[in-house]
């Protein structure tokens, strides 16, 4: 019985917060591009993520799950990581429309997924979006992985990379 109080107390104390790091999860999104291990690396970094959490880390979790299709054995399975992940992702963009980088992160599911899945509707939305509010993005770090994958994206033509190359 003593154990048991001696445990509750320290799970108490820890904090409630989320442990997992935006701005690690920014470099490992990059990194888990077309790469099994640090997809699923990074997607087991992500499971603790909840949807009362921060809004784009629910969009990195949903972006992360959607790519897990890719490397799932059945078809069910594919079809059941996609479905998760995409629902995440539109739970996120529904919470805070108005955020750049989730809209980013969208474009980068949409752009990257096979058109069969039916997922790439909000492409040219999510571009002008992104091209109209580029400039309002407050975090630095937020800032820079916008425009890492900008001049990554096929959905931007060369005069579009310039235009936010200044900014």
């Amino acid at each position: 019985m003593h154990l048991k109080l001696v445990l509750l107390a320290f799970f108490s104390l820890l904090p409630l917060t989320n442990p997992v790091d935006l701005s690690r999860v920014r470099t490992a999104y990059v990194e888990a591009s077309g790469n099994e291990r640090a997809t699923i690396t990074l997607n087991n970094d992500l499971v603790s993520v909840a949807k009362t959490d921060n809004k784009t880390l629910v969009a990195f979790k949903g972006a992360v799950t959607t790519m897990m299709a890719k490397y799932a054995k059945g078809m069910k399975e594919k079809k059941t990581f996609f479905k998760e992940g995409a629902e995440l992702l539109e739970f996120a963009i529904a919470a805070e429309p108005d955020n750049v980088e989730i809209r980013c992160i969208r474009l980068s599911v949409q752009e990257n997924v096979p058109k069969i899945t039916g997922y790439t509707k909000n492409i040219e939305e999510d571009k002008q979006f992104i091209i109209e509010n580029f400039n309002t993005i407050p975090n630095k770090n937020s800032k820079d992985f916008v425009k890492g994958y900008i001049s990554r994206s096929e959905a931007f033509n060369e005069s579009e990379r310039q235009l936010l190359q200044g900014s």
